[in-house]
């Protein structure tokens, strides 16, 4: 459900495309919740029909023009109330760490070249955001809206922090299992 909300967020901030959407998912909210260009445009289309959205007026004729949308009274009373709405936490679901504990049972051969990729990743994810932070949160950059946005982007610094510190651990620390059953076949 957190798609429209993050469109109403994204065209509260500037009034966009749905080509103009999907290249800022790609380099900011994409981070923390993606969509696919398909995606946005199918729920642009779903918000304009809830009366949470409309197109702007275009200035010249509309055929081959890209539309670009604003949000309305009753999209920003949804965003406000999905805003201050509780919700709990999402368990952790991640591959890596499943496979880790099946490799416990099955052997660990070709993770530990996996466990370095994703440190690499991860490496490469947490300079990204670091870039981030020095050009787009500058000292004396504190209104609130700002300190907000700086806010979720440390919580990405902190996740890719811990996840680089943990795939070190692991890649020093991870034993050799072999499979029983490879042995025995």
């Amino acid at each position: 459900m957190s798609l429209p909300h993050a469109i109403l967020t994204a065209l509260l901030e500037k009034p966009s495309s749905g080509l103009d959407l999907t290249r800022r998912f790609d380099k900011s909210i994409g981070y923390f919740w993606s969509a696919t260009h398909q995606q946005i445009y199918r729920e642009l289309g779903r918000l304009e029909s809830e009366g949470h959205i409309r197109a702007l007026p275009s200035v010249q004729p509309s055929r081959g023009q890209k539309k670009s949308y604003e949000v309305l009274p009753a999209g920003r009373a949804e965003l406000a109330r999905w805003t201050a709405a509780a919700q709990d936490p999402k368990p952790l679901r991640d591959a890596l760490l499943l496979r880790l504990r099946a490799a416990a049972v099955v052997g660990t051969a070709g993770l530990d070249a996996d466990l370095r990729r994703h440190l690499d990743l991860h490496r490469r994810q947490l300079a990204e955001y670091e870039e981030i932070e020095k050009r787009d949160f500058p000292p004396g950059n504190d209104s609130a809206q700002a300190r907000i946005q700086h806010l979720v982007l440390r919580a990405g610094i902190e996740l890719e922090t811990f996840w680089i510190q943990w795939l070190t651990e692991a890649v020093a620390d991870l034993p050799t299992v072999t499979d029983p059953e490879a042995q025995t076949s």
